[in-house]
């Protein structure tokens, strides 16, 4: 879905949920508890978007990665698991929209100077988006989502339930990737040299911002605090080095106006019987057959219609922590059928669009049906065993 349909979308659900609140189907304070849940994260997703977008405008990602391949003494297999790593790590501390929007132009241009296959690298960036956003509660709209109904668990209560189901999901997504792509993972290469960057004084300035910022998002501060830290800083020194880079497109508008309107009509929804439908859906309990099935629903649905939604529409029936975690494995780890399944999806095309790579969807989707019931089921077994 492209930013004008997202507006479009959202702005629908806006409407729709202003004629709810008008009809008394959606009470006023409804409305304010939506609100009051949901504006650190917003808040938080618009400065991490503004951090990762100026950081990679900065060079960060295009020196990392030209630092990866250096680093691998051109063994292609070697540079793989590097740029995996970045992923995971990318994906765990700025988000999946990062990953899938910053970093796969990234890896895709260190592919082509080394003379390499680039779909490899591209595949990776896009399924590790979606499974390492298991990691920390900043990794995915969901998990922030999830934290409130969690008590306001911190990023090692986090970990602490779904890191293990993180791992796994992480693994066999390596594991899958290194199978379908073990030929063009072969051989040797020669690294090409290192990128110039025209602006020495903002790549360290940005660098320095984004490792500060890093465990600063784990040590149990609202995320949004040093997010929001960040961003103004980086502004800041844009505002004084690139002031033409500063512009009110770095702000995620299309997805706010989304997110509003979804959370709004969802919220009219379960006033309106939706717990029970999904309830019926989903089942009751924490047995083995229980948890995957809240985690098949979940992947399930989010192939449907999409992640967020998903989540919105099913959290009220995942009723316990490990019932929330399941729901969690579906929908950030099973988007890897459908195109729309998540949003950072459907930006990573675009991208390799933009940078004339072509990966048809029909292939897309076939290994998308593979790997996404494969990696929940696995993912959920850690679960089991609590």
């Amino acid at each position: 879905m492209d930013p004008v349909k997202l507006v479009l979308v959202g702005s629908f659900l806006i409407l729709a949920s202003a004629a709810a609140v008008t009809t008394g189907a959606l009470p006023v304070d409804e409305v304010w508890a939506i609100a009051e849940r949901v504006w650190p994260i917003l808040v938080f997703v618009v400065a991490v978007t503004v951090v990762a977008e100026l950081a990679s405008i900065a060079g960060v990602f295009d020196v990392a990665a030209s630092a990866l391949a250096r680093l691998s003494r051109g063994r292609t297999i070697v540079l793989w698991l590097l740029v995996v790593a970045l992923a995971t790590a990318s994906t765990a501390f700025l988000s999946l929209d990062t990953t899938a929007v910053l970093l796969t132009p990234v890896v895709i241009a260190v592919a082509r100077a080394n003379g390499l296959s680039p779909v490899p690298f591209a595949f990776a960036t896009v399924w590790l988006a979606n499974t390492a956003s298991l990691v920390l509660p900043v990794s995915n709209l969901t998990n922030l989502l999830a934290v409130h109904r969690l008590g306001g668990a911190d990023a090692g209560a986090f970990l602490g339930l779904l890191g293990p189901s993180a791992a796994a999901a992480v693994g066999v997504t390596i594991a899958l990737l290194l199978v379908i792509h073990r030929r063009e993972l072969r051989g040797r290469f020669r690294p090409a040299a290192a990128p110039l960057m025209s602006d020495r004084v903002q790549l360290r300035i940005a660098s320095v911002v984004l490792v500060v910022l890093a465990p600063l998002l784990v040590v149990g501060v609202e995320p949004w605090i040093p997010a929001t830290a960040a961003a103004v800083i980086l502004v800041a020194l844009f505002a004084w080095r690139s002031p033409r880079v500063v512009r009110f497109s770095l702000v995620p508008w299309s997805l706010l106006v989304f997110a509003v309107g979804l959370f709004l009509a969802v919220g009219a929804l379960e006033q309106l019987g939706l717990r029970a439908i999904v309830a019926a859906m989903t089942g009751a309990g924490e047995s083995p057959l229980a948890l995957w099935q809240m985690s098949g629903v979940g992947m399930l649905s989010a192939n449907a219609v999409n992640n967020l939604p998903a989540y919105v529409a099913l959290e009220g029936v995942a009723d316990t922590p490990l019932r929330l975690a399941a729901l969690l494995i579906g929908v950030n780890a099973g988007p890897l059928i459908t195109p729309w399944a998540s949003l950072a999806t459907l930006l990573w095309h675009q991208r390799l669009t933009a940078v004339g790579v072509h990966v048809p969807w029909r292939t897309y989707v076939l290994w998308g049906l593979v790997a996404a019931p494969l990696t929940v089921a696995v993912a959920v077994l850690p679960l089991m065993i609590r």
